[in-house]
């Protein structure tokens, strides 16, 4: 089985070819190939670049498909909250919405959108069709039912409106990234100048965190400064997570944790998902499986079995990638090799794939009803 913290193919469906589907589609993330890696549960982001709307009132026919102008928006530039106008996260605020729609019309008998880990379990013990594989006549080669959990990755739509983040709850939301790669109402995000990186939570970004503690909703701390990332390790009584984040040591870039935060995230219980974007892994572009297999192996080394994870970041990046790497999650077998490579045990390999994950999913998430 597989928990694969997070993918933007949502994005890429709402803003890309039309006809494409989570069934029917080119890219890395679609139902046979999470069905080849046995995908038990995929994280599907609502992500939203804000910055495309800080021109100005966007006319209609210029807006992404289903998308219009939020009612009672405010003109581009008339107030400011982090680094871009209020219009602009007004806009953003709505498409994130449309994602969320355009994921909810992704359900069929093949891939279920869960809530709870309750529902989670439900669909493990299910065959497409409905049938429990205890029952009598259940072919077991049969294709288990993806569950889909929604997240929003940029924490800034909120606008400076804890009320949202009730709305994204009753949504389905789960998990929210706190920032994208700008300044917003919650905090800062990972940047190369340490006036940035050190910054922390806004006063409304620790209402966010204390509120997401309420509600059950994981807190997300990949592409946060590092700043932000202690004051989320000081401020949640819950475990956090970094979604799609890799090891600075063995690739230092700004998006990656160092070995004193990666301790810290496992004091914390929570989990970090090696994010198979090549930038990310190794300085030049000579990335293979190895190093995506060097990542998890080094975050056991420095904090624990109970630590490292999957973010695939699958439709999320274009690189230039060449043999010998995983180019879409039905390979994600050849990632499971190269660990075993490393020294990593079966034992370890089956925290990595979903225990860990599994173990914060029922630590952090409510139960309904």
């Amino acid at each position: 089985m597989l928990i694969d913290m997070h993918c933007d193919t949502v994005s890429e469906l709402l803003h890309g070819e039309k006809g494409q589907s989570l069934a029917h589609n080119h890219l890395c993330i679609n139902l046979k190939n999470m069905q080849e890696a046995e995908t038990w549960i995929q994280y599907f982001a609502c992500f939203v670049n804000a910055k495309k709307y800080e021109s100005g009132p966007q006319k209609k026919q210029d807006l992404p498909q289903h998308i219009s102008i939020t009612e009672g928006a405010e003109p581009a530039g008339a107030r400011v909250c982090g680094a871009l106008s209020s219009y602009a996260w007004e806009m953003a605020w709505t498409e994130v919405l449309c994602l969320i729609r355009r994921l909810g019309q992704e359900e069929s008998d093949n891939l279920r959108i869960i809530r709870t880990c309750e529902e989670a379990e439900v669909l493990r013990q299910k065959t497409p069709c409905g049938s429990t594989e205890q029952n009598a006549g259940v072919n077991p080669a049969a294709k288990k039912s993806v569950a889909a959990l929604t997240t929003v990755e940029e924490g800034g739509v909120l606008n400076g409106k804890i009320r949202r983040l009730e709305e994204l709850y009753q949504k389905g939301v789960r998990l929210i990234t706190l920032t994208w790669n700008y300044e917003n109402c919650i905090g800062y995000p990972n940047s190369r100048t340490w006036e940035v990186m050190k910054q922390g939570l806004k006063p409304f970004g620790v209402e966010v965190v204390e509120r997401m503690n309420e509600l059950g909703m994981m807190i997300d701390v990949s592409h946060l400064s590092d700043g932000g990332f202690w004051d989320c390790i000081q401020k949640s009584k819950a475990p956090i997570v970094a979604s799609h984040s890799n090891a600075r040591a063995l690739c230092n870039h700004p998006r990656n944790l160092s070995d004193e935060m990666l301790r810290a995230l496992a004091e914390k219980g929570g989990v970090a998902g090696v994010n198979f974007y090549p930038a990310f892994l190794r300085k030049d572009s000579q990335v293979t499986i190895a190093d995506i297999a060097g990542h998890l192996k080094y975050m056991i080394d420095t904090a624990g079995e109970d630590t490292a994870a999957i973010g695939t970041d699958f439709d999320g990046f274009e690189a230039e990638i060449g043999e010998g790497y995983i180019s879409h999650a039905g390979q994600m077998e050849l990632v499971w090799e190269a660990c075993k490579m490393v020294g990593i045990t079966e034992r370890q390999i089956d925290k990595i794939r979903w225990q860990n994950v599994w173990r914060v999913m029922k630590e952090v998430l409510r139960s309904e009803g």
